[in-house]
């Protein structure tokens, strides 16, 4: 029984070496989720062998093998047939173009407004308006090229005036109004009313984004 046990663990910890060696070298935060469940399913299938004494050693030889050979298979499949790779792995997804919202891809990835501020947030990135380009990788991570005007200085930059910005709120997501956020910052409806209405916009219900600023103002997006 004691052997068994051994080299069940020992054939596991070797199956998982060799998964991870057919998944290439990524970080975690590369992994899409079929490479996930792929590690998820030989942890289970190693959990439940190990301690089952009805389970044989040529049992779970098989379903390890088994497991790894389907996985270097879709592995191949999808380096070699475009559209499996799309499938299985997904691609990049634009939700952001020269400034403006796909709201059909972020309903559709099940995206909400708050999820993305505070990924921005993470990356350095405090106001959509920063954003020119922003792309929803498989893994699940987020790609933003931003205007030219909010990169970082670099050698041979030399601004004229620097000031500091402060947080933005958001005010409005996808046609709703912010009340609770709006009583934070000391504002009312009618305040946000009369400001979109500065800037053509007169139904709520229209604005997928906005977003403000004490030193920027209103930022945004309609649908």
């Amino acid at each position: 029984m004691y052997l068994d046990i051994v080299i069940k663990i020992v054939v596991g910890l070797l199956a998982l070496m060799t998964v991870i060696r057919i998944l290439g070298k990524k970080e975690l935060a590369q992994l899409t989720p079929y490479d996930v469940i792929y590690t998820l399913v030989l942890g289970g299938i190693l959990e439940e062998s190990i301690f089952d004494e009805k389970v044989k050693i040529s049992h779970f030889l098989l379903a390890i093998t088994t497991w790894a050979l389907l996985i270097f298979l879709i592995e191949k499949a999808t380096k070699k047939w475009d559209p499996i790779r799309v499938l299985l792995k997904g691609e990049p997804v634009k939700l952001i173009s020269d400034g403006k919202l796909d709201m059909k891809k972020f309903n559709k990835n099940h995206l909400e407004m708050e999820q993305l501020r505070s990924a921005l947030r993470k990356q350095g990135v405090f106001s959509l308006r920063e954003v020119k380009d922003l792309f929803l990788e498989p893994g699940g991570d987020l790609t933003i090229n931003k205007y030219i005007q909010y990169e970082p200085i670099k050698n041979g930059d030399f601004p004229t005036k620097a000031t500091d910005q402060d947080p933005t709120v958001l005010l409005i997501d996808e046609g709703v109004v912010k009340e609770d956020i709006l009583t934070y910052i000391g504002k009312d409806k009618k305040w946000l009313l009369t400001k979109l209405s500065e800037q053509g916009f007169t139904d709520i219900k229209k604005i997928a984004y906005c977003e403000w600023s004490e030193t920027e103002g209103l930022f945004v997006r309609s649908y």
